[in-house]
């Protein structure tokens, strides 16, 4: 049986040394199974086998449930035979990376307490790699691509010859399909746990089919590892549980203190551990290098060194350059270097400007532009500027107008005041230039005058002309820049005096003899390359073979084989370079490294340069490289070389190695750790203080006090061979050259300025220096101290070189929420797919965990080649941090971990005690405030000439009106081309009533009563409908008619209101009529179902025997059916006497008389939208110009043509139509002006909604067409509910609309408002009364405070009809009373929160006015770490952050929140969007994300107000109906 065969995967032990572990899989076998998955088996498997094979194989990552037994184990046994391809170890990987084993074993403590984490969900278009076969192993033999990985062969492995790893993953699949998936404890029958465990094995497996032998594991130990697997399917709701389980987990000990934010709001803040260690050494002592010896041949100054040489061995070689392929390029020697310079100095100093006026004197400062590959025309000029005595300032060759940080060098240039740059002439070919040829000023930079300075440009010095060569002094001798951590660039400026003293410290300390020869790795422009292959050469006359970037690139053995090939005794690397010749070393039989006395690591001060140099010598030893050979050095801009490792013969003194506990220096503080332990960092020394200096360590911030011997500190150095200041910087200076360390007591320890160097770390016994990391890259999060290095080198290590390219690592800290947050950015090799990507990502986040205990927010990855580089290919930093920032980074893999590193969010709120009955009320008082109650004009008291209040019912005042005013027009119902498309007058509105009475009579039977549902577009036809309902006595429901382009889905909306409203039959017109027969309206609801549909295109012509009149004006006139912003489908009923006040309401507020005119851009369906569209015009004989909204969409600018035309005074409209006029007109005003646009004499343009204003779209409404005549007064909001469909509407003799401010925080904790969110102010209707109730204990509140709003008013409806889905809610709704005060009035509960406010305003009547604000609704706000939070603050805060995102919506789901983010941009910039919307919720609302769904525009579904639909969302992304393009769960 297929699916009993067992799999036993043999896991071979980490190797400690004598074992060699397995050769790491290519590229070519660890994509990752699941995508072989879905390939391999895509003929024969369903989405739900799909699904099941799935769950199996990330299974082993799944927390195991309680109750799982044994049953599921599979046992790993190490007793398979090795098939002999594998044996082949090369030699590199025999010594174990100290840090890489730390990682391993960290990371298996971690699988210990399994960890579940949700993949994050891609839209195909942007997984960049999906199949296995789209690509072949990068062939690497050449190191091409910087790092590579060291090739394996692909090998068979199984014992049945060349089983592929796709067939064997299949088969491992078909093994296990039929095993059931019901339980979990029964998920692996056989050994089909041994295919989910696959991934977690790394590449150290070998598969084979022998049945598991007993489980034994070479050390004698008894090891047993479980298969723990759960099956989980891709769903969303599936991820979110996992995320839910995995955060679950116990976080870090929680804090104690807080500190108070500027508003009583209390964060939390790290307070020091009692418990931490501190330092207990005693105070440090100075350390003094050995006496620089006075040698009786060492020139007075570098360029005398330059004369003696080229006058007395010209013919001596000074340098030898390559080209690209290895090949000689050039030797220059010390005569044509004496020569060539004097050239240069002549023709600065006299051949730029005029004899008069010289563009150069001594002491100006000059650029020096030459690229990587040309070291002997930079050392020509770079003399010659020491010559002519001004001061060079080599920089780069800017490549591109957009080169990372060449800005930056042009603002160094600008204030080093440089006017010339001196450059090569094949470089000033390459530079960037305009279409006449000239070169570009590029941005930033100051006007240069370039100059070539090949000697054959070059005019001859003549015969008598000599330059000056003086013995050094103080003068400036050149500007070496140097790149901070934020990008800015400083110059750093080194006198003369200092250049040789460190010259000669360096041929002092490292022995240099004349003539020796050097090959150089570095960059000869700055630090340790130009000391050493520049100027200290030159001092002693040494032979300098120079290896340029673009060869190591090409052949990363280059610098090995100059080495052998001219038996050179000194040569200058980076760790990189080391670790570039191990991956491309291939047993070279004629390798012999025996000349070599001294192997300068210029980076040895990096923690993680010891792995390169332990594997380097690994290998290398056996040809002929001896240990003591090398040599690092810690080397900064300020401080010069602070020390290097002295070349000892003898090799008696072993190097100084320290292993630290990494717990230890988070708190500064060293203590030494057995290596047993996983958090360690072992660290080099970089030998001993140099020649002539004093080196003591200090602490890195506030005042230099000495440190103690066991803490780690900056290191300063007293020397003259240290720079000398920052270039026009004279503060940054004094802090930095200018330091004088004190003593405990706080005396100085001498009366020399020391320098700081930049570099932390301490002094070991014996003298020996170590350095921990650099002040650039230290973070400091929550108190302790974290080094960007360290955090790299443990993220390298989890899977060396198989997945991130060594180098192209970024580590950098972010300020969030008051603490800096650590964000990881690497980039991925381009045959990685998305699961290795994942599971690398999570590994890193679990080591760094484990070593470092500190959390990482971010985690990115980067395309490869993506990232900003610096000129020799290392990552810049400072720029990718801003690209981070700003959003455009684009990564292809993100994993945001906020749940575990933000520790200090406020804590989580209690409910305060609330005023209770038993609070003293005296008056309008409740404890001291005045009850929040406020009232709209009383109707009653109103006198006003209204005629149509004698009756009781509209269907009379229509019958009136045809009588007296018959040819009065009442619609006027526009087309998208603003012209008149129907009309009617008050009489033939009342005849084509009187023809639906009668159709309705006689074709539909219909009683007294019965419920009619009337579904047309936007017009005339509605309201005569209507009407002619209400003369037949029917109930009209009107219905929004579905979208013939979407029929799926909307037609189920209608069905659904028509159903739940119990409509006796439909009426339509002809169009829609087939609509709803039509073939796509049968695929999408039962058609049978349907009441009989009667369409009123041809109508009888006969009249109704008599019209109806209600008996009672309680009786229903209309149902009201909405979906509500929280997607409740609510009908709300309405009494003749509650619709007949509605009108009166509305038409004393808004002053209308039957000589008005009234625009309307709004959807007739429902709210207050249906009332002014149907029913005011009929009360109030006004004329209603009415405009489709879907109008619009074809001619924004025809609602405001048509108010301007029909010089309309009030108009109406929805946030939809504003958005759109805003969107669509924004750039066209100048053209509407043009066109006659004049909107001044709008009095109110009312906004009808049933949400909080919001506030951002009505003032840029009306920024944009003030210009028009728009009177910003003019706008304003209507506030409506399903309870009372006005409330709040912007009359006429009110007051200004005004805004609060109100603080969010204030908002949450649901308290008095003080003021800073913004939110309209609403003036409250004729015959409204409202107070504001706690919604709990549904007591008074008192002014300022939210609380839900209760309303009183004769237009209320009269219930609910019915609800769908929820009917518990319904009784309270619309009968409630105040638990205590007024206990005798009926309230509606609104469902919004809001509160009432006496403000300093009077209207018409001199009355100060009450205003009512509104919040949010109820339903939608959030309970969220015991606070209330309404989704519309985070929203407006996640639309600020980036210009791609053009809506949000927000939601909670089992207490995570989510955010959901429409893009308007392209994919790519998808994960952008992740850091950025989890940055801004985090710091505005103290808020943690909990999934970030980024979708395209148009997915959040809004209904007909424009609101939108949130719990519709909610749905959809949980059914998986969104297809979003990047799903992120937050860890």
């Amino acid at each position: 049986v297929a699916h009993r065969r067992t799999w036993s995967v043999a896991v071979s032990p980490p190797s400690l040394g004598s074992t060699p572990p397995p050769q790491p899989r290519t590229s070519a076998d660890h994509s990752c199974p699941l995508t072989a998955v879905s390939l391999s088996s895509a003929g024969d498997i369903t989405q739900k086998g799909y699904e099941k094979k799935r769950a199996k194989l990330i299974g082993a990552y799944l927390p195991q449930p309680p109750g799982s037994t044994g049953a599921g184990r599979c046992r790993f046994s190490s007793q398979v035979p090795v098939p002999e391809q594998h044996r082949h170890v090369p030699p590199t990987f025999c010594l174990p990376d100290v840090h890489t084993e730390a990682v391993q074993a960290a990371l298996a403590k971690h699988k210990e307490r399994k960890m579940a984490v949700p993949m994050p969900s891609k839209r195909r278009s942007l997984v960049v790699q999906t199949s296995m076969d789209a690509y072949t192993p990068p062939d690497t033999s050449s190191g091409s691509d910087g790092e590579g990985s060291v090739r394996g062969e692909d090998t068979p492995t199984s014992s049945q010859g060349s089983l592929s790893m796709e067939r064997w993953i299949s088969r491992a699949i078909h093994g296990s399909t039929t095993s059931s998936t019901t339980s979990s404890s029964s998920t692996q029958s056989g050994g089909s746990g041994a295919a989910g465990r696959l991934a977690d094995v790394l590449a150290q497996t070998h598969v084979g089919e022998s049945p598991p032998p007993p489980c034994s594991v070479p050390t004698g130990r008894v090891t047993r590892l479980t298969c723990q697997g759960v099956p989980v399917s891709s769903r969303v709701s599936a991820k979110i549980q996992q995320l839910v389980n995995t955060l679950k987990r116990p976080k870090r000990p929680p804090l104690r203190e807080f500190f108070v934010d500027d508003f009583e709001e209390l964060l939390e803040v790290q307070q020091p551990d009692p418990n931490q260690p501190r330092p207990e050494g005693a105070q440090m002592i100075p350390v003094r290098g050995e006496q620089l010896g006075v040698v009786t041949n060492w020139p007075p100054s570098l360029e005398a060194a330059l004369q003696r040489w080229g006058t007395i061995s010209p013919k001596a070689p000074c340098l030898t350059t390559m080209d690209t392929n290895g090949k000689l390029l050039y030797i220059l020697t010390y005569g044509k270097l004496w020569t060539r310079s004097m050239k240069v100095a002549y023709n600065i100093l006299h051949k730029l400007g005029t004899k008069q006026e010289p563009i150069l004197r001594p002491g100006d400062r000059v650029a020096l532009v030459y690229p990587n590959n040309d070291p002997a025309a930079f050392m020509v000029a770079f003399y010659g500027c020491l010559l002519a005595e001004v001061v060079p300032v080599p920089i780069e060759v800017p490549l591109t107008k957009k080169d990372a940080g060449s800005q930056q060098i042009g603002f160094l240039l600008g204030s080093c005041g440089v006017t010339v740059a001196l450059t090569s002439d094949a470089c000033h070919k390459g530079l960037p230039k305009s279409a006449t040829g000239e070169i570009l000023q590029l941005k930033g930079w100051p006007k240069l005058l370039w100059f070539v300075t090949e000697s054959k440009h070059l005019s001859k010095p003549p015969r008598d002309w000599f330059p000056h060569i003086k013995d050094a002094n103080n003068d400036t001798a050149y500007i070496e820049y140097k790149t901070c951590m934020d990008g800015s660039v400083l110059g750093v400026t080194v006198t003369r005096i200092a250049l040789l003293t460190h010259c000669q410290a360096l041929t002092q300390s490292c022995a240099y003899s004349e003539a020796e020869t050097v090959v150089n790795v570095l960059d000869f422009k700055k630090d340790v390359g130009l000391w050493h292959a520049v100027l200290t050469s030159v001092m002693n006359m040494m032979h300098v073979i120079s290896i340029p970037y673009s060869l190591m690139k090409v052949n990363p053995l280059s610098w090995i084989q100059k080495v052998c090939q001219h038996k050179a005794k000194v040569a200058c690397v980076k760790s990189r370079d080391m670790h570039w010749a191990l991956v491309a070393h291939r047993d070279q039989r004629d390798i012999n490294l025996g000349s070599l006395r001294m192997l300068v690591v210029a980076d040895g001060s990096n923690p993680w340069s010891i792995s390169s140099c332990d594997a380097f010598l690994n290998v290398f030893q056996s040809k002929g490289l001896r240990p003591e050979v090398i040599c690092p050095c810690a080397s900064s801009h300020e401080g010069l070389t602070v020390a290097i490792r002295r070349p000892v013969d003898d090799g008696s003194q072993p190097p100084g190695r320290g292993v630290l506990s990494m717990q230890g220096l988070s708190h500064g503080v060293i203590r030494v750790d057995s290596e047993e332990k996983l958090s360690v960092l072992t660290v080099q020394d970089v030998g001993t203080v140099m020649p002539g200096a004093v080196l003591c360590v200090v602490k890195s911030e506030g005042v230099p006090h000495l440190c103690r011997t066991d803490e780690v500190g900056e290191l300063c150095v007293c020397s003259v061979a240290t720079g000398m200041s920052y270039y026009g910087l004279s503060g940054m200076t004094k802090n930095t050259f200018e330091v004088f360390p004190t003593s405990t007591l706080g005396a100085p320890i001498s009366e020399y300025p020391f320098a700081r160097t930049g570099l932390l770390g301490f002094v070991g016994p014996g003298g020996l220096v170590f350095i921990i990391g650099k002040m650039d890259g230290l973070m400091v999060v929550s108190g302790r101290r974290h080094n960007a290095d360290d955090i790299v080198a443990t993220a390298l290590a989890v899977e060396p070189m198989k997945f991130v390219y060594r180098g192209r690592i970024a580590v950098f800290s972010v300020s969030v929420l008051h603490d800096e947050r650590i964000v990881v950015v690497a980039e991925q090799r381009p045959d990685a797919t998305e699961e290795d990507s994942f599971q690398w990502m999570s590994r890193v986040l679990q080591a760094i965990d484990g070593i470092h205990q500190v959390g990482v927010y971010c985690l990115a990855l980067v395309p490869s080649n993506t990232l900003p580089k610096t000129p020799l290919g290392g990552i810049h930093l400072s720029e990718t941090k801003q690209l981070f920032l700003e959003g455009s980074l684009h990564p292809c893999n993100v994993l945001m971990c906020p749940h575990t590193c933000v520790s200090n969010l406020p804590k989580p709120r209690q409910k305060q005690p609330e005023i209770g009955p038993a609070s003293v009320m005296v008056g309008n008082l409740v404890s001291g405030k005045r009850i929040a109650q406020a009232s709209g004009r009383d109707l009653g008291q109103m006198e006003d000439n209204d005629q149509a209040r004698k009756f009781l019912f509209l269907s009379e005042v229509l019958q009136w009106r045809a009588q007296t005013t018959p040819d009065h027009v009442l619609f006027t119902l526009l087309n998208s081309r603003g012209t008149i498309a129907s009309s009617l007058t008050c009489l033939q509105l009342h005849k084509r009533a009187e023809k639906i009475a009668a159709l309705l009579a006689e074709r539909g039977h219909l009683q007294d009563g019965d419920h009619v549902a009337l579904v047309y577009p936007p017009g005339i036809d509605l309201i005569s409908a209507f009407y002619g309902c209400l003369y037949g006595g029917c109930v009209p429901i009107t219905v929004r008619p579905p979208h013939p382009q979407n029929i799926a889905t909307t037609l189920p909306t209608v069905k659904m209101i028509v159903e739940v409203s119990h409509s006796a039959c439909v009426m339509t017109s002809q169009a829609i009529c087939k609509l709803l027969r039509s073939k796509e309206a049968t695929a999408a609801v039962d058609i049978r179902t349907w009441p009989p549909v009667l369409d009123t295109d041809d109508l009888p012509k006969k009249k109704p025997l008599q019209l109806h009149k209600p008996s009672n004006p309680d009786l229903l006139a209309y149902l009201d059916f909405s979906v509500s912003t929280t997607g409740m489908l609510a009908g709300v009923k309405m009494s003749h006497a509650a619709t007949s006040a509605f009108c009166r309401s509305i038409k004393l507020q808004c002053e209308l008389y039957p000589s008005r005119e009234v625009a309307i851009c709004l959807d007739p369906y429902c709210g207050l939208g249906f009332v002014l569209w149907c029913l005011c015009s009929v009360y109030s004989g006004h004329q209603s110009i009415l405009i489709p909204p879907s109008e619009l969409e074809v001619n924004p600018a025809l609602w405001l043509l048509a108010v301007s035309q029909y010089r309309v005074r009030d108009t109406f409209c929805s946030y939809s139509v504003m958005e759109l006029c805003t969107k669509g007109l924004g750039t066209q005003t100048d053209s509407l002006k043009s066109r006659g646009l004049d909107l001044s004499r709008v009095r109110t343009c009312v906004v009808v909604a049933e949400e909080r204003p919001r506030i951002a779209l009505t003032q840029s409404f009306s920024k944009l067409f003030k210009d028009l005549g728009l009177h910003p007064r003019a706008v304003s909001t209507s506030f409506g509910c399903r309870v009372n469909l006005a409330i709040c509407l912007q009359g006429t003799s009110g007051p200004d609309p005004t805004t609060v401010y109100v603080d969010m925080r204030a908002l949450r904790h649901d308290s008095d408002v003080p003021e800073t969110a913004e939110f309209g102010i609403f003036q409250i209707l004729p015959g409204v009364r409202i107070i504001i109730a706690n919604p709990e204990t549904k007591g008074p509140l008192g002014d300022s405070h939210l609380g839900e709003i209760w309303v009183h008013s004769g237009h209320n409806a009269s219930g609910y009809f019915t609800v769908y889905g929820d009917e518990a809610l319904q009784s309270d709704h619309f009968s409630s009373r105040l638990s205590f005060g007024d206990t005798q009035t009926v309230w509606a509960r609104t469902g919004y929160l809001g509160f009432l406010r006496r403000t300093e305003l009077t209207d018409a009547s001199g009355e100060r006015h009450d205003a009512l604000y509104v919040v949010g609704a109820l339903d939608e706000a959030m309970e969220l770490r015991g606070m209330r939070y309404h989704p519309i603050d985070i929203e407006t805060s996640v639309i600020r952050t980036h210009k791609s995102i053009t809506e949000c919506a927000v939601f909670t789901w089992t207490n995570l929140l989510v955010v959901v983010v429409e893009l308007d941009g392209s994919e790519q910039e998808a994960l952008d969007l992740v850091p950025l919307v989890t940055n801004v919720v985090l710091e505005e609302h103290y808020l943690i994300v909990g999934v970030v769904v980024v979708v395209d525009v148009g997915v959040i579904p809004i209904n007909s107000r424009g609101e939108k639909q949130r719990m519709h969302l909610r749905d959809g992304f949980l059914a998986d109906q969104l297809d979003p393009i990047y799903v992120a769960y937050n860890m």
